[in-house]
C-alpha cells in the first residue's frame, strides 16, 4: 500500500483515536485541494491553512496523516499518479515499450502546469521536500525501471558493466529539463524519444575500456648548443 492510500485507510483501520473516522472521499478532497493550491500559489507561499480551506476540512484531519506540507506534496503528486506497470515481455525493448503504453498525461497534470518547475527550485532549498520526493521515485517510476534494467542485464542484453543508476538518474533528468527549459510537457512523443534514442541505444552499447592511467611522461632533456 502506498503511503497515500495508507494515510486514507487511517481512519478505516482504528489508528484514529479521536473525533469521527476519517471519510476516504474527504481525504482525496484534501489531496486535490493541495494540488490546486500548490499549482496556483506555489509551493513556497501554499500553507495547509490554504489547503484546508480549499478543501473545506479541519486543520487537524490534515496534521494527522500528513505532519508536513512536504509529505501533503508528495502524496498528492503521487496519489493523482498511481505506481507505474511492471511490464515483463521478455525484452528490453519490450519491457520499455510497456511503460510507455500507459496513459498519456490528461490535461490537468501536474506536469502540464507550473508545479514541477516550482517544486524542482523548492528541493534545493528544502531538504524535506526533496528527501520525501527521492522516495516517491524510488518506490515508483525509479524501481519500476531498476526492475526492467536488471532484468535486461540478467538476460544479457546489457552489458554487466553497465551503470544502471546513471541510466535511473537520466530519465527524469530530461524530463525535467525539457519543461524547465523549454516549457513544453514531456509527452508520450517525448518519452518515446527517450526511450528510443537514450535509454536502449545507452543501455546497449558495449561499455568503452578506458586506458590505463599512466604517470606524468619523463620530460627530455632539451639539446645543448651544438659542439
Amino acid at each position: 500500500m502506498t503511503d497515500p492510500e495508507r494515510r486514507l485507510t487511517e481512519g478505516e483501520t482504528g489508528r484514529q483515536t479521536k473525533g469521527r473516522p476519517f471519510d476516504r472521499s474527504r481525504g482525496e478532497a484534501i489531496l486535490e485541494a493541495a494540488l490546486e493550491v500548490l499549482s496556483e500559489s506555489g509551493y513556497d507561499r501554499m500553507t495547509m491553512d490554504m489547503v484546508a480551506a480549499r478543501a473545506r476540512a479541519g486543520k487537524g484531519a490534515l496534521y494527522r496523516r500528513w505532519p508536513s506540507k512536504a509529505e501533503l506534496v508528495v502524496d498528492a503528486l503521487a496519489f493523482q499518479h498511481p505506481t507505474l506497470p511492471d511490464p515483463d515481455t521478455g525484452s528490453l525493448l519490450g519491457d520499455l515499450e510497456g511503460l510507455l503504453s500507459c496513459k498519456e498525461p490528461s490535461d490537468g497534470d501536474f506536469f502540464k502546469t507550473s508545479i514541477v518547475a516550482g517544486l524542482a527550485t523548492a528541493c534545493s532549498r528544502d531538504p524535506e521536500l526533496a528527501g520525501a520526493f527521492r522516495e516517491w521515485f524510488l518506490e515508483t517510476g525509479y524501481g519500476v525501471l531498476r526492475l526492467i534494467l536488471e532484468r535486461a542485464m540478467d538476460r544479457g542484453e546489457i552489458p554487466k558493466e553497465r551503470d544502471l543508476e546513471l541510466i535511473i538518474e537520466i530519465v527524469p533528468a530530461l524530463f525535467v529539463s525539457r519543461l524547465l527549459t523549454s516549457g513544453k510537457p514531456p509527452d508520450l512523443a517525448f518519452a518515446r524519444r527517450i526511450v528510443d534514442e537514450v535509454i536502449y541505444p545507452l543501455a546497449t552499447a558495449p561499455v568503452p575500456v578506458r586506458p590505463v592511467a599512466k604517470g606524468p611522461l619523463e620530460q627530455v632533456p632539451l639539446a645543448g648548443p651544438p659542439e
